[in-house]
């Protein structure tokens, strides 16, 4: 789950965390008047939206006057904010975020993620403020990285170890270190998947300031934290994605024409594989889960079918607890109630797979079916390519 920059500073502040203060905006005018709260020389109005990538897409502004501000408001409220991870259609601005502009010496990147193999692991570089990615890539040398114990936190001597080799020493190392510790507490604390801070900047002044904030909860967490509710933006979230979690389905939407229905998610990410490896392109990944019945498979059919890019659905069930013949009445039940109007291949294995073939076949309908991985990508590729090529 993602949350807006200005809560993951609230979020930063409980772990003494110096954070870059700012005033919450709906409105031009409010943004106007907060620029006159503020009352600096300068500020900066920044679009809160749950993607990366504001000021390349005109998103992040600095401004001198509270006139200024409110133009530079208006304008980034009236447009959708298109950045490297929004997409060509990008997404609304609702909220923006007022704070006074800081006289800026240096900038570093601070960066927590989940290892596979390591746990959690803190990152940090000299580089901030541009494209970690790029920085990675061109210079990974100049990513330094530190593994965190889950119980221990962010030990001292890891903390100073990188404010070292950022080039503070003395004094200012300790600050850096104990700024780290801090950023490292909250990961920890609310089950982070995924924080940054870029820029971590020293100001001219000497001041080590979180002038961004960008965090990631694991989702799985939302039983022990009561913020997650509290903090979620559901105006910012997929649509589908909503949908399909109030019926305990997996779903994330992709940008593919070849929508997908899979119980287990290894299996789902499988099916994606092999469209791929047959040309075409999943629409998204959806895991219905073990225990498929005939409504979760209806309300999956929906869902998937809401995405207009659909052209055809491919349905890849491994009857291990489930039986196949279930799942098979599931399938036509659904397609009679919602009347199905893309190619359907359905390829089914497991338990009762006889029974569940001979339901499919006995149907009466259009339903393509398929005895194998390879052998349903290559009907679905081409069944969604013939529609696809019908539409145009």
């Amino acid at each position: 789950m993602k949350i807006h920059e200005y809560q993951a500073k609230e979020i930063l502040a409980q772990f003494n965390v110096p954070v870059q203060k700012g005033i919450v905006a709906h409105t031009a005018s409010e943004v106007e008047a907060a620029f006159t709260e503020l009352g600096e020389p300068l500020a900066v109005v920044k679009a809160q939206v749950h993607a990366g990538g504001r000021g390349k897409g005109g998103g992040v502004k600095l401004v001198k006057s509270a006139t200024e501000a409110k133009e530079v408001a208006e304008r980034i409220l009236a447009n959708a904010l298109i950045t490297p991870q929004t997409g060509p259609e990008g997404v609304p601005v609702k909220k923006l975020l007022v704070c006074p502009g800081l006289d800026i010496a240096k900038e570093y990147y601070v960066g927590l993620v989940v290892d596979r193999t390591l746990g959690p692991v803190l990152m940090a570089s000299s580089e901030g403020g541009v494209e970690i990615e790029e920085v990675a890539a061109k210079t990974p040398e100049k990513i330094l990285k530190e593994p965190i114990d889950p119980q221990a936190g962010l030990l001292p001597f890891q903390g100073r170890r990188l404010a070292y080799k950022l080039g503070f020493s003395g004094k200012k190392a300790e600050e850096v270190c104990r700024v780290m510790q801090g950023i490292a507490a909250a990961f920890l604390k609310y089950d982070g998947c995924l924080m940054e801070i870029n820029p971590l900047v020293e100001t001219k002044q000497g001041d080590i300031i979180a002038l961004d904030a960008k965090i990631e909860f694991d989702d799985n967490a939302s039983f022990r934290h009561s913020i997650y509710a509290e903090m979620r933006d559901t105006t910012e979230e997929n649509e589908m994605e909503i949908r399909a979690a109030q019926h305990q389905l997996s779903y994330i939407k992709l940008d593919g024409n070849i929508g997908c229905m899979v119980n287990g998610a290894g299996l789902a990410m499988g099916t994606m594989d092999i469209i791929k490896y047959a040309g075409g392109e999943p629409a998204n990944f959806l895991d219905v889960g073990g225990g498929v019945s005939r409504e979760r498979v209806t309300e999956a059919f929906k869902i998937v079918l809401s995405d207009p890019k659909v052209k055809a659905v491919l349905i890849n069930i491994f009857g291990g607890i489930v039986r196949c013949d279930v799942v098979a009445q599931g399938v036509v039940d659904a397609v009679n109630e919602i009347h199905l109007n893309v190619p359907l291949v359905v390829r089914l294995e497991g338990t009762n797979v006889k029974e569940g073939r001979e339901i499919l076949d006995n149907s009466g309908m259009t339903i393509i079916t398929a005895n194998g991985m390879q052998e349903a990508a290559d009907k679905i590729v081409a069944a969604a390519a013939a529609n696809q090529k019908g539409d145009s």
